[in-house]
């Protein structure tokens, strides 16, 4: 059981951390708000105590929890935590870490390593994880009132705990918001060329000043033409021009 509670702290470690930086914003694919509550008795736990040099007694427990979630589909079944406090009594202070695997119906388990801080009574924490769907990531704040010998109540998933919200993180696209330049283009005669604009069959575009002297240079008026131009700050401009000349 020890070697297995120092996996999950690892474990947890490494899912906030790797989550955080290698699918920050611009990896999510798709993304909603999940919440769920759940309590979760004490099946097994033990217990060992020490006292620090300073003379403050700490309470080490390894437990397995069993209870009820609900809430939104991938968040509600049978729940089992694992867990591991490490509680200085004395000053009411310490970490539980752990996983916990929801059993969701006729689906896979929602399965999360969660590492969280005790003060007085209460945790409060980061779980990461998957849901029922290998692709969906889950990241949930949690919170409860814990007792190492009894249990977790009034244990929330995200739905305005006092960390804040539960994420699920799954496959899909994401596109740019920067919308598509528009253009247009003509093929015809040349109605109309100065060093500023060209019309080709009724379109008018404006010559920027980059491209002015070679196309009055190559192009005269009745040349019959193609022509393509983009919106630019709100002007049909000229990109390319191509024909007899």
């Amino acid at each position: 059981m020890r070697r297995l509670t120092f996996a999950l702290a690892a474990l947890v470690a490494l899912v906030v951390t790797g989550y955080a930086v290698a699918h920050g914003i611009e990896g999510a694919k798709t993304s909603k708000a999940v919440a769920g509550t759940f309590t979760a008795t004490s099946a097994k736990t033990t217990t060992r105590t020490c006292t620090t040099t300073d003379n403050k007694t700490i309470v080490i427990t390894d437990g397995r929890y069993t209870g009820t979630a609900s809430g939104d589909a991938d968040l509600t079944g049978a729940i089992t935590l694992r867990a591991r406090s490490v509680i200085n009594t004395t000053d009411k202070i310490g970490t539980v870490d752990g996983a916990f695997s929801i059993d969701v119906a006729n689906a896979r388990n929602t399965n999360a390593a969660f590492s969280t801080v005790y003060s007085n009574g209460a945790i409060a924490g980061l779980a990461a994880g998957r849901a029922h769907e290998p692709a969906v990531r889950l990241v949930a704040n949690l919170s409860a009132t814990f007792d190492p010998a009894t249990g977790f109540t009034n244990a929330k998933l995200g739905g305005g705990t006092t960390g804040g919200a539960a994420v699920e993180v799954g496959g899909g696209s994401c596109k740019p918001s920067q919308p598509k330049p528009e253009r247009s283009e003509a093929r015809g005669t040349i109605s109309a060329l100065s060093q500023t604009s060209i019309t080709v069959a009724g379109l008018t575009c404006n010559v920027p000043g980059s491209m002015s002297a070679d196309v009055n240079s190559k192009y005269k008026v009745n040349d019959r033409v193609e022509i393509r131009c983009e919106l630019v700050s709100g002007q049909n401009t000229l990109t390319k021009i191509s024909g007899k000349h």
